[in-house]
């Protein structure tokens, strides 16, 4: 009854990895920011849990506290920033302090002016700890990702900030308005957050009245994205139900079994061209008979930052639009007995045609053979 769609966007290809297994039948991935929850949830704006945002206090000297409970001190403004994950990168690009970034990592290839930086990754996963000490800076900024190398960064005699893992909105908020205190760009910040809430509202109140199809985010080998994660909670606010997180929580490994058990009407993908669509179990779900990827870019729907969640929450909800006029379609063909389908677009009836065609101006739609 429902026609095969995808929304495709773009496609960054990177290398795949989830806690050291290869993902690459959903498309190429970078890590996907992830580990164990710590007990400090501290990052010295929010000390906690407890908002204790000081609007005269983004001047320095600055002492705080990180997520291991490490005291952190910055004599001046830092100018001289290195990164470890590319989130802290795309949120530093986002509150304009791109100009003092001296180190990223391969996966923040992405952002304009990136190429000008120093590369710190490692020859194999992670940062080379020789090639960050050599970007001379001020202060590093190390997400959950990069759990196991600030100690070896910190007996470098580096100044690194560590922050706690992000499962929501919220905690990526948090996030983003820490970076600007650390870097003394609260303002930008603060404008950021606004930004990202809007956008969040605003995907909220499209979606509101639709049907919620049931999705899946398959990052190869089983693993997917389910719940207590803030790609479970992108894809809730974008408009899909996650079936991975009703009885599983972080990134587990399904069985094949588990997955058809799951049946998800949408695919997630960061490639148009996923294999994944075509390969057991998938291909015998809903979303695989009918063709039914949603094409994120890979740097937005993997990495807890605010252009993160405003890019991957519109475009799932641009898909969740387009499935339910489908949708919509079909169950009118199938009261009036027509076939549903028109010249300008096969699968789809008028109505969805002229949406296809709007979707495809706006965010790039194809439909999979």
């Amino acid at each position: 009854m429902r026609d095969s769609f995808a929304v495709t966007v773009a496609l960054l290809v990177t290398t795949a990895l989830l806690g050291g297994v290869a993902g690459g039948a959903a498309g190429a991935q970078p890590t996907i920011e992830t580990g164990e929850a710590t007990e400090i949830r501290g990052t010295g704006i929010h000390q906690t849990g407890t908002h204790q945002t000081d609007d005269a206090a983004c001047s320095f000297p600055l002492e705080t506290t990180d997520a291991t409970g490490e005291t952190i001190a910055l004599e001046e403004r830092p100018e001289r920033i290195a990164t470890t994950n590319p989130s802290a990168a795309q949120t530093l690009w986002e509150i304009g302090a791109r100009d003092r970034v001296v180190g990223v990592t391969q996966y923040a290839a992405y952002l304009d002016g990136a190429g000008g930086k120093a590369n710190v990754s490692a020859a194999g996963l992670g940062v080379s700890v020789e090639r960050v000490v050599d970007t001379d800076p001020d202060l590093v900024l190390a997400p959950n990702a990069s759990a196991d190398q600030v100690e070896a960064l910190r007996n470098a005699g580096l100044t690194v900030y560590h922050f706690p893992e992000a499962t929501n909105v919220d905690d990526i908020a948090d996030k983003t308005e820490t970076v600007g205190r650390l870097v003394g760009e609260c303002d930008a910040a603060a404008e950021t957050n606004a930004e990202m809430n809007d956008t969040v509202e605003e995907v909220r109140n499209r979606t509101a009245d639709l049907d919620r199809p049931a999705a899946l985010y398959p990052l190869g080998s089983g693993f997917v994205a389910a719940g207590d994660t803030f790609i479970d909670e992108l894809m809730t606010i974008g408009g899909v139900e996650n079936v991975a997180a009703a009885e599983h929580e972080g990134y587990p490994q399904l069985s094949a079994e588990v997955v058809l058990e799951l049946d998800p009407e949408l695919i997630l993908v960061n490639d148009p061209d996923a294999p994944i669509m075509d390969e057991e179990p998938y291909a015998s779900t809903t979303a695989g008979r009918e063709g039914n990827a949603v094409v994120v870019e890979v740097q937005w729907l993997n990495q807890p930052a605010p252009r993160s969640v405003m890019e991957t929450t519109a475009t799932i909800a641009d898909a969740v639009e387009e499935y339910d006029a489908s949708s919509e379609e079909g169950d009118q063909s199938a009261d009036d007995g027509s076939s549903g389908t028109g010249e300008a677009a096969p699968g789809f009836g008028v109505v969805a045609a002229v949406l296809a065609v709007l979707a495809t101006l706006a965010v790039g739609v194809t439909r999979r053979p």
